[in-house]
């Protein structure tokens, strides 16, 4: 288990016991978090919310027959997932279009530190713009894997789709962004090869 799960998986614990500051804490933990990845599943802001809040309401009035998890936050991104997936296909508003994100920034090392700072906020402003026109499954993985941080078994969970699936979508996605910035290829091609080892 994941250091960072450990607590996560007593307040769930402690919700199930009816403890409500403990569902008070996931609430607080994982909003930011869900409504990010919700946003980029569907960039509908009230749509997201109304599926946060649902998500979180389930959680309470179905608390005495929640089952144990090894990862709360797996079990909340796939919930939320499912949540926005009923939600727009009920109301009919099912909204295709890419989601442009702005503030969002590659993952990068230590060692890919550039000496020269313009450059080096040129090149992630343009990485950013990049990957917010990637086709939205695409967009979806590359967000859960690199920004997330879920293996790819989690991502096929979360998905509903193959591991295989997620492979092919994130090779898809990183050789797109490498072709079309020729001056990233070292960077994706690093990440080429460890998506596919």
């Amino acid at each position: 288990m994941r250091p960072e799960c450990n607590s996560d998986v007593l307040l769930w614990n402690a919700l199930k016991q009816d403890d409500q500051p403990a569902f008070a804490e996931l609430y607080q933990r994982y909003h930011r978090i869900l409504y990010s990845y919700g946003y980029k599943v569907i960039p509908n802001v009230a749509l997201v919310e109304d599926a946060i809040q649902d998500l979180f309401v389930d959680l309470w009035r179905l608390r005495h027959s929640l089952s144990l998890v090894d990862s709360v936050k797996f079990y909340l991104f796939r919930s939320l997932r499912r949540k926005i997936y009923q939600l727009s296909e009920r109301e009919k508003r099912i909204d295709t279009a890419i989601a442009s994100s702005t503030a969002t920034e590659f993952a990068r090392s230590s060692e890919q530190v550039m000496a020269d700072q313009e450059q080096e906020d040129q090149l992630t402003q343009r990485l950013a713009q990049l990957v917010a026109q990637l086709p939205q499954r695409q967009l979806e993985v590359v967000t859960l894997r690199f920004y997330q941080n879920f293996k790819t078994d989690e991502i096929a969970a979360i998905m509903g789709i193959t591991e295989k699936s997620v492979r092919n979508t994130l090779h898809k996605a990183l050789t797109h962004l490498r072709e079309q910035a020729a001056y990233l290829a070292p960077l994706l091609g690093l990440l080429l090869l460890w998506v596919l080892a």
